[in-house]
């Protein structure tokens, strides 16, 4: 699957797989940044937390955003 998101300079080939894991009885998910979120109850909830943290990633940047545009207008 060829995708892009914005921040990637370079265009590489993403293979879905299974973000979902168990380890010792927990279950995490990795991110596209490499790393662990979590540890869950059940697969449910980790999959329920991937749009969650996808919405707090989001909601960081646009927080950095506004810094930085604060910046270009201060005196």
């Amino acid at each position: 699957m060829a995708t892009q998101r914005a921040q990637d300079t370079v265009q590489t080939t993403h293979f879905r797989s299974d973000r979902i894991s168990t380890i010792n009885g927990r279950f995490f998910f990795t991110t596209r940044e490499g790393t662990l979120e979590g540890p869950y109850f059940s697969r449910d909830e980790a999959e329920r937390g991937i749009p969650r943290y996808i919405d707090r990633m989001m909601q960081s940047l646009a927080i950095l955003d506004s810094r930085n545009a604060e910046d270009v207008f201060r005196p």
